[in-house]
């Protein structure tokens, strides 16, 4: 591939390429490794542990110790990974939750990455290249080890896109590393059994498209990337004041074409039950239930730049209805259109090392699940793929021996509790006791592949390297969910005014275009909530329509939302609802704070905030019962009933452990000087 060719592929997607440092000789003699499992629940773990299910990690344990290990205040994934990685609290590291908004025009967005569109002239050629940069502030501790010669391999670890130039060591990224649109992973289903009513995009980030046979033959389409040149004319066109007739055509023209496509021919075998797909450059034939192999996508933005993906096939049923899966598109890990590691070249030799593996950050396909266009047999195949990708890269980089730091995380643990939660809760709204039978045991299966995983780890190194198992959160049951903003409405704290707003999807933050508070009367609005449990005021000087004055005013506020919250009760079982509420001044420091919302609410066992409020929605009523597939969380909940795990084979000091100690136990461990800034305290 020219160099020209690397720069316009990076500018297609508004993507910056990263180059890392060389490798240092061996300095150090101790070894150390991490290995990360999201979500891991250390109630859970015990359970498990005490029947024997567990062996490697109780074998840890035993030599060492197992933790509670105390998460962040928003027990996010981001949010504790960030401070696992830093050793400091989010006022410091500046990650929240997964969204940020824009306080002038209070249009929520993905957080973690900043980015600036790649510019071009004549629609064509391009003039400034795009600019991608990470909000998470602090100091990885593999970035200060690196500087004092230890070298680090870093594998998947979140909140590491882009990817971060590691002195003496590499870093392939994690989420939120995107698929080839620029989204956490939009897949694609086509189906006899959609009515056109039902095509278009899902809640949480899927595309429906109807299959309409002409014979034994369909033609449909695969919707790739968005176009670079396409997206600048937009944002030209919907900057336009006074937007005429001729500009509202010229704005649907153009968003007619966004996205660049592939067309899709289906040849249906209806008594063979099975298809042949062409797509692209390949030829798939598929039985029902079965699973292509890894096929390349290229998606042409013009003649001179065009944009390399890879994508896997299910086709679901082909008998009397045909559906068919087809997985978010990943970037090619040989071949992707910006640096998804450091150095650029690691992904590469994975791939040539390692074959084809699924490079989205949110690797698991929790979404198809969710929205019932996979079934629970599907995804556990899928997420045991997602798995051993992971973990495949982990071993071949652990086999290396070039490394004195290896942190390798797997994130399998925290889809298979999110989706299959509701089948170990009899009393969950969506538990299904026949699907019990079948699948009760997924997120055991889960754990105890994680401990073989662990066993093979302890194989292949020193019995004197010591192991780490972190995990950044615990689970609960997500049974009920609840509108914040149809709270804070009902409590006068947020005015609507017209008709009801539409529901929130995540197009809407990816499109550009999305509309969001559009029925909100700022001039009478206090307060609105975003994300999971993040509730901001609308303060004076900061939002774009702010009324809240800083100061006295701000903080009456603060307490009043506060203290009714804390009585806030389900009103059929009259169970508490709210167990904490925090004030960002009481719980973070650092440059950041002002970032952070006035208020994160801890919610109580069984509620989390709804998926329209996380978006910025007010839909009808408070509380209401979770009847999705999505049944297991962590996001929202109070932090202190939230804890993660911490299994190590060395004794560990501290009876109470946080992630943000985990940065300088590693520095304490290889002789390092623990920066003053750092808010954890070394455990060993």
């Amino acid at each position: 591939m020219t160099r020209l060719s690397v720069v316009l592929f990076s500018v297609c997607l508004g993507l910056a390429i990263a180059c890392g440092p060389s490798r240092a000789p061996e300095k150090f003699h101790q070894k150390l490794v991490i290995l990360g499992f999201d979500g891991l629940d250390p109630r859970l773990v015990q359970k498990w542990m005490d029947e024997g299910k567990l062996p490697n990690m109780q074998k840890l344990a035993k030599q060492g110790g197992l933790r509670r290990l105390e998460t962040t205040h928003s027990p996010e994934s981001p949010t504790a990974w960030s401070s696992f990685a830093t050793g400091v609290n989010a006022g410091k590291h500046n990650i929240y939750d997964f969204l940020i908004r824009d306080t002038k025009t209070y249009m929520p967005d993905l957080g973690m990455v900043h980015r600036e569109p790649p510019r071009f002239i004549l629609n064509y050629i391009p003039i400034a290249a795009p600019k991608l940069t990470s909000i998470r502030g602090g100091t990885s501790f593999w970035v200060t080890a690196g500087r004092a010669g230890v070298r680090s391999s870093v594998l998947t670890v979140p909140v590491t896109f882009p990817p971060e130039d590691v002195p003496n060591g590499e870093l392939l990224s994690g989420l939120p590393l995107p698929d080839i649109r620029g989204t956490m992973g939009t897949f694609s289903y086509y189906g006899t059994d959609l009515s056109r009513y039902e095509e278009g995009d899902t809640e949480m980030g899927g595309l429906l498209k109807r299959l309409v046979f002409d014979g034994d033959n369909a033609q449909t389409e695969l919707v790739g990337p968005p176009n670079p040149i396409v997206r600048q004319q937009l944002r030209e066109a919907r900057a336009t004041p006074h937007p005429t007739d001729g500009d509202r055509t010229r704005i649907a023209e153009l968003e007619a074409h966004e996205f660049v496509r592939l067309p899709i021919a289906i040849y249906w075998n209806k008594a063979g039950k099975s298809a042949t797909i062409d797509l692209g450059d390949s030829t798939v034939h598929l039985q029902e239930g079965e699973w292509s192999k890894w096929i390349n996508l290229d998606f042409t933005i013009n003649l001179l730049v065009r944009v390399h993906g890879m994508a896997q096939l299910y086709l679901i049923r082909a008998g009397q209805e045909l559906q068919l899966y087809i997985s978010p598109v990943n970037w090619k890990p040989d071949n992707p259109p910006a640096a998804m590691s450091a150095p650029a070249s690691l992904s590469a030799d994975l791939y040539e090392r390692l074959g084809a593996y699924r490079t989205l950050g949110w690797a698991e396909a929790t979404w198809p699940l969710n929205e019932d266009r996979l079934d629970e047999k599907a995804f556990m195949d899928d997420l045991y793929r997602a798995f051993d990708d992971r973990a495949q890269v982990i071993l071949q980089r652990l086999d290396s021996q070039q490394w004195d730091l290896l942190v390798g995380v797997i994130e399998s643990t925290d889809r298979v509790q999110h989706m299959m939660w509701r089948l170990i809760d009899p009393t969950h709204p969506m538990y299904d006791k026949a699907l019990a039978a079948k699948f009760g045991d997924s997120i055991e299966r889960v754990y105890r592949r994680c401990d073989e995983f662990v066993g093979e780890v302890m194989s292949r190194v020193d019995a004197t390297t010591p192991i780490l198992i972190v995990s950044d959160h615990g689970f609960h049951s997500f049974r009920e969910s609840v509108n914040l903003n149809t709270w804070l409405v009902q409590e006068g704290f947020m005015t609507l005014q017209g008709q009801a707003p539409g529901e929130k999807k995540l197009r809407d933050l990816f499109g550009g275009g999305g509309q969001f508070w559009e029925n909100v009367d700022w001039s009478r609005t206090k307060a609105y909530a975003m994300g999971l449990g993040q509730i901001y005021l609308n303060l004076q000087g900061r939002e774009g329509h702010g009324i809240v004055a800083p100061g006295a005013e701000s903080r009456a506020v603060q307490d009043a939302i506060a203290q009714k919250l804390l009585t806030l009760t389900d009103p059929k079982t009259h169970a508490r609802i709210v167990d904490a509420v925090y004030k960002s001044e009481d719980i973070y420091t650092g440059p950041f704070v002002g970032n952070a919302a006035e208020l994160q609410v801890g919610l109580a066992e069984g509620y989390r905030v709804s998926w329209q409020t996380a978006l910025g929605g007010a839909p009808e009523g408070i509380v209401y019962p979770n009847m999705k597939k999505w049944s297991g969380d962590h996001g929202a909940y109070d932090y202190k009933s939230t804890p993660g795990t911490l299994i190590s084979s060395r004794p560990i000091d501290a009876s109470l452990a946080s992630i943000m100690d985990l940065a300088p136990t590693v520095l304490k461990y290889f002789g390092l000087p623990i920066p003053s800034d750092i808010d954890g305290k070394p455990l060993f």
